[in-house]
């Protein structure tokens, strides 16, 4: 998509929220080269601070940051800034937390890795259309895998513990667990 093709209108401030920072770098500057005036944040309370002191037209939020949720500056923006285009990313796609972010004022709710195009896809998108599917989405063994490691993460690593919550075989989650991540 070429920078004239985006009709971001006169207001192009973006605000970038993750605390991934190679991620965060990478989509700054993958932003600026399609017309956005990007502004980044690696934590809940300065993404908060900059949403009150200087609410931008478009933000990407990551749901899941090293000092909280997400979804807190998602609620100052929408509070702030009523007609901004706010995206949620997450490396955790989950329906509960998608709806949450919608109900939060999110435009849009994409799972990680999402490239610049989906994303700029997501915040252009009008409401009565639907963005186009994303070019490389995660496979279903992928999805699988993401959603395994999830659970695991979330049992502070017990296997045991994660296998029954998953009503599966502690030696089979065990062999995934091993296994390398499916593309």
């Amino acid at each position: 998509m070429a920078d004239q093709d985006l009709d971001l209108g006169t207001d192009r401030s973006l605000l970038l929220v993750d605390d991934d920072a190679p991620f965060l770098n990478r989509l700054a500057r993958a932003m600026e080269k399609r017309g956005f005036e990007t502004t980044t944040a690696e934590t809940v309370a300065a993404g908060k601070a900059i949403a009150q002191s200087t609410p931008p037209a478009y933000a990407v939020v990551d749901l899941r940051l090293e000092d909280g949720n997400g979804l807190d500056v998602v609620e100052v923006l929408r509070q702030r800034r009523p007609d901004a285009r706010i995206v949620v990313l997450t490396g955790y796609g989950a329906i509960a937390t998608a709806v949450a972010a919608v109900k939060m004022g999110a435009t849009d709710y994409l799972s990680k890795p999402a490239d610049a195009t989906d994303i700029v896809n997501a915040l252009l998108a009008r409401k009565e259309e639907l963005p186009p599917p994303p070019e490389n989405p995660m496979s279903a063994d992928r999805v699988r895998w993401e959603h395994i490691q999830r659970v695991y993460e979330l049992c502070d690593r017990n296997v045991s513990e994660t296998a029954r919550r998953l009503n599966m075989h502690r030696r089979t989650l065990q062999r995934i667990l091993a296994k390398r991540s499916p593309r």
